[in-house]
């Protein structure tokens, strides 16, 4: 597999509202928070388990569901898929797949709304949806949602999910949780998701001619529960598993299969076969040319032992 190489702006070439910018920073700072709590290791099991539920929340709901339509569920649990992607503070499902399916449709284009080689590494990972420009969404980029009075309000009214969810921690373990299980993970769940859009588009590997910069990434794969094979993903975006082969870990698809076992999600969408034969081909070759490369490398004459010695 291929690494190209990406040339990233280190600075952000567009601009936020200071105001946004304030708060927004004021909200990251709720991390420091952990310093008020004793340190205690089942509290760090509560940041981990409230980390990957909402993480789930955003990749399997607001992406491979509300973005992409890679799988089909109920009108109930399509609501509920909703509210755990809204727990994530991410703004609402309409707004978040209305945009991300823009950002497929021109993406590493100057019309591209979080292109790291484009506009700056720091704006693509994170302050681009800061921008009153992004405030708002188109509603025909996504009829097939829209169409829903549940999603549209829970959409407008995004901060009654986070708020609950933070009461409801409170309510269960005092403030202990409520800094472990809200504050200390919002601070990951987020930076790590913001990387799909930014490292995914810098570091990896290249498989599959998506005729953009995106990457496949082991280490992003295990961060963000498959998001990762960012490569795959462009190549083949309405596929439910973003990891194509068996050892490329998705674990936000190993559990939508075993809710599909259950019946309440069904129609998983998978990438043809033409599509894994072609991904195998290009590994083979890719195999091939580093053979090939170490084969060809010229070798080093190295000095006797006797000269080594007597210098």
């Amino acid at each position: 597999m291929n690494s190209s190489p990406s040339t990233v702006t280190p600075v952000v070439k567009e601009q936020a509202p200071f105001l946004f910018l304030i708060l927004f920073f004021l909200v990251q700072a709720t991390v420091l928070t952990v310093f008020t709590v004793p340190f205690s290791l089942s509290l760090v099991w509560v940041a981990v388990g409230s980390y990957f539920l909402r993480m789930f929340g955003i990749t399997a709901a607001y992406h491979r569901y509300f973005s992409h339509a890679s799988f089909k569920t109920s009108r109930v649990f399509q609501f509920v898929l909703a509210w755990i992607g809204a727990m994530a503070m991410q703004k609402g499902p309409l707004w978040w797949a209305a945009h991300h399916r823009n950002h497929h449709k021109y993406s590493d284009t100057e019309k591209d709304i979080h292109s790291p080689s484009r506009k700056g590494f720091w704006y693509s990972h994170m302050f681009w949806f800061l921008r009153n420009d992004y405030n708002d969404y188109e509603s025909k980029l996504i009829p097939d949602f829209y169409k829903y009075p549940e999603l549209r309000i829970l959409d407008r009214y995004h901060w009654i999910a986070p708020l609950s969810y933070a009461v409801l921690l409170y309510a269960i373990g005092g403030w202990g949780w409520l800094v472990y299980g809200y504050a200390v993970s919002t601070f990951f769940l987020g930076h790590a998701t913001w990387t799909i859009n930014s490292l995914s588009h810098v570091y990896g590997s290249v498989r599959f001619d998506s005729r953009d910069t995106s990457k496949n990434n082991l280490w992003l794969a295990l961060l963000t529960m498959g998001e990762g094979w960012h490569n795959n993903h462009h190549y083949y975006c309405s596929s439910a598993n973003q990891g194509f082969y068996w050892y490329e870990v998705d674990i936000s698809y190993y559990i939508l299969k075993v809710l599909s076992w259950f019946g309440i999600v069904w129609d998983l969408k998978k990438p043809p076969k033409k599509v894994l034969e072609e991904g195998l081909l290009r590994d083979r070759e890719e195999k091939e040319r580093k053979r090939n490369l170490e084969q060809n490398k010229p070798k080093v004459k190295v000095k006797n032992k006797v000269e080594i010695l007597s210098t």
